[in-house]
């Protein structure tokens, strides 16, 4: 099983410092969430995995080989981000065959099939696709490269809601067939909370928190009922933040419920983005 090592790696834009000593190991066969605030150094962190970027201190290995401009291992990576690096003046078809001189794993067949089940026109331009359908065209290609690591940076960019829920249940299908190393870069926390297994948080350059979803949704949970009852249980509890609907409310508090579940209040599991929101709050 292979696996890419991030050990101790620091990135500088000059004055900032947008990734500071970052470590962190990513395993073959797995999918993890990057969350991070904007500036978190997410984007940064994912172009330095893929080469795009060159470490100023650190080192990043996949089975021990450095990454940086060593073609041996770069073509089992391949990243998704706002910038397109493609010519914008060929069309989705030309792409897809141009992608296979680079990743010969490419499956042409799939990309069409894919193509014709979001409605991407593949005699298309780039340059002529519109926000979401430059989402859909990098996807469809990243998920056709057969890369076994891939990385999507807000993969969901101008999408709908059918599309973003068609594309969720297209990804896990194709995991499902072919398990691989996929990290997802997003702000959508809530769409991604079912997906990712382990949950890898920054915060101001640095490893906030890596840990397994379940465990770090364990580490909190919500309680709901008429707003009065609500506000009286949590009033000596560690709270991550409420929610109102009428005279009733949610309350996310961290800690582990009692024993004694109090009359009129219900107990479910922790919201993941609460609790970001709560792990991530400068305050």
């Amino acid at each position: 099983m292979s696996r890419i090592e991030i050990k101790d790696v620091t990135k500088n834009f000059k004055s900032v410092r947008a990734v500071n000593h970052v470590n962190i190991t990513l395993e073959e066969g797995k999918i993890y969430g990057l969350l991070g605030r904007n500036g978190a150094g997410k984007s940064t962190l994912l172009n330095l995995i893929n080469s795009r970027l060159a470490v100023d201190e650190g080192s990043i290995t996949m089975d021990g080989e450095p990454l940086w401009e060593n073609p041996k291992v770069n073509g089992k990576l391949y990243l998704v981000n706002e910038k397109n690096l493609f010519p914008e003046g060929r069309k989705v078809s030309e792409i897809f065959r141009w992608t296979k001189e680079f990743f010969p794993e490419f499956d042409m067949e799939y990309a069409m099939h894919l193509a014709e089940l979001f409605q991407l026109d593949t005699r298309k331009k780039t340059k002529g696709l519109s926000t979401g359908y430059q989402s859909i065209f990098k996807n469809i290609v990243a998920l056709s490269t057969h890369a076994p690591f891939v990385f999507l940076d807000e993969p969901v960019l101008g999408l709908d809601a059918y599309h973003r829920d068609l594309f969720y249940r297209l990804l896990l299908e194709r995991y499902a067939g072919e398990p691989f190393t996929l990290v997802i870069s997003t702000h959508l926390i809530e769409e991604v909370a079912g997906i990712v297994e382990e949950v890898i948080i920054l915060k101001k350059g640095e490893v906030l928190k890596i840990a397994d979803t379940e465990e770090l949704l364990n580490m909190g949970y919500t309680v709901s009922g008429p707003a009065s009852l609500v506000d009286s249980y949590t009033r000596d509890k560690d709270l991550a933040g409420a929610d109102m609907l009428g005279g009733l409310k949610t309350a996310y508090v961290l800690g582990r419920p009692e024993q004694e579940l109090p009359e009129g209040l219900e107990f479910t599991k922790m919201d993941l983005q609460k609790l970001f929101i709560r792990l991530t709050d400068e305050a």
